[in-house]
């Protein structure tokens, strides 16, 4: 590559941050570390009837959390700024003027009555309304009108909005890193609107317009702009400036494969798609973040990177690191990508286990009110024995309540099982045993139980399923001598009491 790396994230501050535009931010963070680039965060608000309180700050907020922050952005290594396109609003009009001057544009007076009458009229003849090479000259246009129309109309202040002159009977070649080649017949676009009568560029002028500025290198975004991408192609060669290169990621799917994926699929199926809490300013609404649900940036970052990419091997773990390493935008698929909640757990699970114990008992004791005066280093030996079945932060107190608090009942499946006629007087001997252990180590407490065990022939089950159901109250959790260990030896005597006065 020649000239320097340079990409962008450009959202809109019109609500939360999806997580499809997560996974836009994601791509082009990778690429431009990859290739030692620059990733720029620009906030497209030219909209801003459609602006929300809050959201340019959650944007932000959302990918320092995912640790995918911005090199260049609003306050921060300002190379090219301002980058809020509603500070650079004095900038778009000599632009869109000088494509007046240059041919490639023109004014475009009519009313949104006189249009939307166009439209219904070709609507009940069962066409399509397009504004273009067919009709403008029998519109309310510069191209229509004389020269001292257009200037009197100007002068009188009327309304109006630019329009970019689409070419008749050409074929445009275009390129994209992801699609490949691709053909378009000129006939079928329409004049695009380029700025509008409030004094506001549209989206396609502005953001040509500052990709050029801040010379940015290589555009990836959403396959929802494919079709503007004839337009953006033009307005380049219009103005006689080299078009970056194109990637357009591939949809992000519902987790049934059909159509893309929506907040209120998350509501129904019982997942965020934000990554961020997220309170509605106008309504108090609440939407669901993968960060307070539990999920660590590390998992949602690993499974995101999976949709739509394929890095051509059988590895799915990867640190940010390795997937700067392996990303390629040749190796992103051209299909929808099924988005599968089940699968960001199974990440969640996988990055739990690499997570700083300490630092997950301090997050297990904010969560629970039961556990603010016991000791950490308690809390913590407890989740290095549990974590290993746990998904979330949530999932710890059903693993290992029984360390804190004694059962006071016990499962009923788990008891006919367990309890046998002569358990009682096994579980009086297991008393025996533990009381008898000085040196209170898991290691002496197995030795000594064992021990005894095999040396009468008797039936592990026998011993460890009631010995284990007197202690946690049900027959799961983790080794057997490990509890006994944590609780104590007086803890445990009273415990193995209290299921033997209960038969």
């Amino acid at each position: 590559m020649t000239k320097p790396v340079r990409v962008r994230f450009a959202p809109s501050p019109t609500g939360p941050l999806h997580i499809g535009g997560v996974r836009t931010a994601l791509f082009n963070y990778l690429f431009a570390k990859k290739h030692k680039g620059t990733f720029v965060l620009r906030i497209e608000d030219t909209d801003q009837n459609r602006y929300v309180e809050g959201a340019e700050d959650y944007i932000v907020e959302s990918l320092n959390w995912c640790g995918i922050p911005f090199d260049e952005g609003v306050g921060k290594n300002e190379k090219f700024g301002p980058y809020r396109q509603s500070e650079r609003k004095h900038l778009y009009k000599q632009y869109a003027d000088e494509l007046i001057e240059k041919g490639h544009a023109y004014y475009a007076f009519d009313t949104a009555e006189t249009l939307d009458f166009h439209r219904k009229d070709h609507e009940a003849k069962g066409k399509t309304f397009i504004y273009n090479w067919h009709n403008r000259l029998k519109l309310s246009n510069s191209l229509s009108l004389s020269e001292e129309e257009v200037k009197a109309k100007l002068d009188a202040g009327d309304d109006y909005v630019i329009r970019f002159k689409s070419p008749q009977d050409e074929t445009l070649h275009l390129k994209d890193i992801i699609r490949g080649d691709i053909k378009i017949d000129t006939n079928v676009l329409d004049d695009k609107v380029l700025f509008k009568s409030d004094g506001m560029p549209t989206y396609h002028l502005a953001n040509i317009v500052d990709d050029h500025l801040m010379e940015i290198s290589h555009v990836i975004r959403g396959e929802e702009w494919l079709p503007s991408l004839a337009l953006h192609y033009q307005l380049y060669d219009a103005f006689g400036w080299d078009a970056p290169e194109f990637a357009h990621l591939p949809l992000i799917l519902k987790p049934t494969g059909k159509g893309k994926l929506s907040k209120r699929d998350g509501d129904k199926l019982g997942f965020p798609v934000f990554p961020l809490e997220w309170t509605d300013p106008k309504t108090g609404d609440v939407s669901r973040g993968y960060k307070e649900d539990g999920y660590f940036a590390d998992a949602m970052i690993n499974f995101l990177s999976f949709l739509g990419w394929n890095p051509g091997t059988e590895q799915e773990i990867f640190n940010l690191d390795e997937l700067i390493n392996a990303f390629e935008l040749e190796r992103v698929n051209k299909a929808g990508a099924r988005f599968d909640p089940d699968k960001i757990k199974w990440f969640n699970h996988h990055y739990m286990q690499e997570q700083d114990n300490g630092e997950l008992a301090v997050s297990f004791q904010n969560l629970r009110s039961e556990l603010k005066d016991i000791d950490i280093n308690y809390i913590e030996m407890v989740v290095n024995l549990i974590k290993e079945r746990a998904t979330f932060v949530s999932d710890f107190w059903d693993l290992s309540h029984f360390f804190f608090t004694s059962p006071q009942e016990f499962d009923e499946k788990a008891s006919k099982k367990a309890i046998k006629e002569d358990t009682a007087d096994v579980l009086t001997k297991v008393k025996e045993l533990v009381n008898s252990v000085e040196d209170f180590t898991v290691e002496n407490l197995q030795t000594t139980v064992k021990g005894w065990i095999t040396s009468n022939e008797i039936g592990f089950g026998k011993v460890m399923m009631p010995l284990r159901l007197a202690l946690v109250g049900a027959l799961q959790g983790p080794d057997v001598f490990d509890i006994i260990y944590m609780i104590g030896k007086a803890e445990t005597l009273k415990r193995i009491d209290h299921l033997i006065s209960q038969n």
